[in-house]
């Protein structure tokens, strides 16, 4: 069975280059109530494993016996949370049946018949989070994790109603006569892609995630990689020489789910072959396939949220792609301003799609997004 694993949220063979930010979680549930890391932003560029590290800090929890909960950011999260927290049904402080009806108190009513209006969501939330913390299911000394990917796509009044519920619910727990050991809290991480920190934090969750532990995914060092696909081909009953492994690595540029795409064209390759030696050749072979399903799957994504404006720049720099180019040559060749080519550099690096490659230059922060742009003009 082929051991790579190119598919968003599966869980890879190695977690490599990934250690510390592991680490960093596992601490702060160890450390107790009011840990850094048990409010957590992981961000990284499609393609860098921030939903397969989620899928990892719920394993980590649920060995710890945390319950844990799942989450993808979209249209009535909060209400989801409450569910998940309230299995069995909950009181609603107040329930809108449809946009013309309200009612006022208390009222009970399935979750598939009742929505949430933003200012009953955080005491909501807050008493749902109560609950489940005090039911004999949440051990001592224990809690519950809340893990939610894409938050680029919530709500700001989700995640308002998130924010001051966790804040009130911490709040209580230090102030609670319990023994520290004894405490039970939440955790919560959540994931998306960069431009959402810069959204989020001109909001009202700016204190809040102002405070959470920030951690961006970057690329994998390449003698990481390398050595990642040593072993889990070896594990396979595959080998493959080290050059050639090297040569997979670079081909990746350290991107993980490019490591993961290759690994598995070029053990692919082989596999066809019958031969239980991954080769040179194989390699090649699984690079040309990888790409196919890496623009597909990140590059064509990634320009999804980019205007006009930020288009035209990209497009200028591709013009060089893979090398780097010149903000000189950009101006030029879209015949605009400085400052309209400052502004937009400025964008684009805090968006993460180029970075600055030396005095003057710039490059493409996506792996083979130049060459993308490229090919469709």
């Amino acid at each position: 069975m082929n051991p790579f694993k190119p598919t968003a949220g599966k869980m890879p063979p190695i977690l490599i280059g990934r250690q510390s930010v592991i680490d960093d979680f596992s601490e702060a549930l160890d450390n107790g109530v009011g840990a850094p890391g048990r409010i957590m932003l992981v961000t990284g560029q499609r393609g860098f494993g921030k939903t397969v590290m989620l899928t990892e800090f719920r394993r980590i929890a649920k060995a710890r016996k945390w319950e844990t909960i799942a989450e993808t950011a979209s249209e009535g999260l909060v209400t989801r949370l409450v569910q998940a927290l309230s299995p069995s049904g909950m009181k609603l402080e107040q329930a809108d049946f449809s946009p013309s009806v309200g009612i006022a108190g208390v009222a009970t009513a399935s979750l598939g018949q009742a929505r949430f209006s933003a200012e009953s969501n955080p005491l909501t939330l807050r008493n749902a989070l109560n609950k489940c913390l005090s039911s004999r299911k949440v051990g001592k000394g224990k809690g519950v994790l809340i893990t939610i990917d894409e938050t680029q796509a919530a709500s700001r009044e989700d995640l308002v109603a998130i924010a001051t519920a966790i804040q009130h619910v911490t709040a209580e727990s230090d102030e609670s006569d319990v023994p520290e050991a004894d405490k039970k809290g939440v955790a919560i991480v959540f994931a998306g892609l960069p431009y959402m920190v810069n959204d989020l934090l001109d909001n009202e969750v700016t204190t809040f995630l102002r405070r959470a532990m920030r951690r961006e995914l970057d690329n994998v060092p390449l003698p990481d990689v390398k050595n990642a696909f040593l072993v889990t081909v070896a594990a396979s009953g595959k080998s493959m020489s080290e050059s050639d492994a090297l040569e997979a690595a670079r081909k990746s540029d350290g991107y993980p789910y490019m490591v993961q795409l290759i690994g598995y064209y070029m053990w692919q390759s082989a596999q066809r072959r019958g031969s239980s030696v991954i080769s040179s050749q194989d390699v090649e072979t699984g690079l040309s396939d990888a790409l196919l399903a890496f623009d597909d799957a990140v590059c064509a994504p990634a320009l999804d949220g980019t205007t006009g404006a930020e288009r035209l720049f990209l497009q200028a720099m591709a013009q060089d792609a893979p090398g780097s180019t010149r903000v000189a040559d950009v101006a030029s060749r879209v015949r605009r301003s400085r400052s309209w080519v400052s502004k937009y550099r400025a964008i684009l690096i805090k968006d993460r799609l180029i970075r600055p490659s030396g005095h003057g230059e710039l490059e493409f922060a996506v792996p083979h997004l130049g060459e993308y742009l490229k090919s469709q003009n």
